[in-house]
């Protein structure tokens, strides 16, 4: 058969994280390349005590068809959560559930973006959105990053000269790549530019309860006065990535046709992972599992960064998050990034090359991604040796 794959799906090539993910799933390979929250911070025991207690006195809530806007104790603790915690929802949002924020982001893009349409990009910027645009038809504008979020000369040019643009999507906090956080004079740039232009902000925040150090900074959307921000947020990182529950918190008339959106793709989240969510929230020691997965972060980054400054010396700088799982890394001018890459894969440490998250893959970056969470101590200890070795090599 000679298969005749869509335009919109045909020029995709996959995820280069997730091909890497595959090749570093080995047991002597230093997993710096994954992206995955920490096993240790995973509160196992309630997750299983909860799930025995949903299956004997509510199991067919559980396990039945659910409403598309999601199970309505947790759509309301969220929304509570969020306004007394953050400030961040009004009179006339709406919060409804969705399958893993990748697909809040996605149904934003349906919503919102007709083929050829621009959204503006952090550049850098996390691949899974990325892709999840260009599978839309979305055309897609890189603006660069600076040490306090998205340079906004260059976003208010791209504002000004690109043609039907519809989205600007941000990950504030802790970005992934970068580990970047926005500061909240940007913060408030990027609103009032948003609301000069007409442009929806489409808000990606999974890594904010992760700040292991610093003062909070506002939600984008805690600005928004106008209708113009999109809230997404998940639990993949304070509870399972596996449940696959994220929700989005946005203008009530978008929320309508986001749900609408969700119901041709799978009709509602499943049940349980919601219920669990809800009792996570609701009746678990939720500040104090926050603040544990908090420490947990604290100590792993410090550990790698005081490893990369002893096996590095001043050779190779790096971000300094205040929270989130990443650490940017740019190597010195004369070092072949993918080439010190291949060359680490090889000698056991998986890293993620930094041109896997331009918008404009072809641009120059030397630069690769490390994550801190999903190694154990001892393999953040070796595998920064390793790094620090094959940099020696040239």
């Amino acid at each position: 058969m000679n298969y005749s794959f869509s335009n919109r799906i045909a020029a995709l090539q996959p995820s280069i994280i997730r091909e890497i993910l595959k090749a570093s799933s080995g047991q002597n390979v230093i997993p710096f390349s994954a992206g995955n929250p920490a096993p240790e911070t995973f509160p196992i025991e309630a997750i299983r005590t909860f799930t025995q207690t949903i299956l004997e006195q509510d199991p067919v809530t559980a396990l039945q068809y659910g409403i598309t806007e999601g199970y309505g104790p947790l759509r309301d603790t969220l929304t509570n959560h969020l306004k007394t915690g953050y400030n961040t929802g009004s009179a006339s949002d709406e919060l409804f559930i969705v399958s893993g924020a990748q697909q809040g982001i996605e149904l934003a893009c349906k919503v919102f973006c007709n083929e050829g349409d621009t959204i503006i990009c952090e550049s850098p910027s996390f691949i899974g959105s990325l892709n999840s645009f260009r599978a839309s038809g979305a055309r897609l504008v890189g603006v660069p990053m600076e040490s306090d979020g998205i340079d906004i000369g260059k976003l208010e040019h791209a504002l000004r000269t690109e043609q039907n643009v519809k989205l600007i999507y941000l990950i504030p906090s802790f970005q992934n790549p970068t580990g970047v956080t926005t500061s909240l004079e940007k913060r408030k740039a990027i609103y009032d530019l948003a609301k000069t232009y007409g442009v929806m902000i489409l808000e990606d925040n999974p890594y904010g309860e992760l700040r292991f150090s610093g003062e909070d900074v506002p939600t984008i959307k805690s600005l928004d006065e106008e209708g113009l921000v999109i809230y997404v947020g998940s639990f993949s990182k304070i509870l399972s990535a596996g449940l696959r529950v994220g929700f989005v918190l946005a203008p009530n008339e978008v929320v309508q046709k986001m749900v609408v959106a969700k119901q041709g793709e799978d009709v509602h989240t499943a049940m349980l992972p919601q219920i669990l969510a809800y009792k996570f929230m609701a009746e678990y020691s939720y500040a104090e599992h926050i603040s544990s997965i908090r420490e947990v972060y604290r100590r792993k980054s410090s550990l790698m960064m005081d490893k990369l400054k002893e096996n590095m010396g001043d050779s190779m700088t790096f971000t300094r998050p205040d929270g989130g799982l990443f650490l940017w890394c740019d190597l010195p001018a004369h070092i072949p990034m993918l080439d010190y890459a291949k060359t680490a894969a090889a000698s056991g440490v998986a890293v993620v090359p930094g041109t896997a998250f331009l918008v404009d893959e072809s641009e120059a970056c030397n630069a690769i991604r490390l994550n801190f969470s999903t190694p154990s101590d001892e393999q953040i200890v070796k595998g920064i040796e390793i790094l620090g070795q094959v940099l020696k090599q040239y």
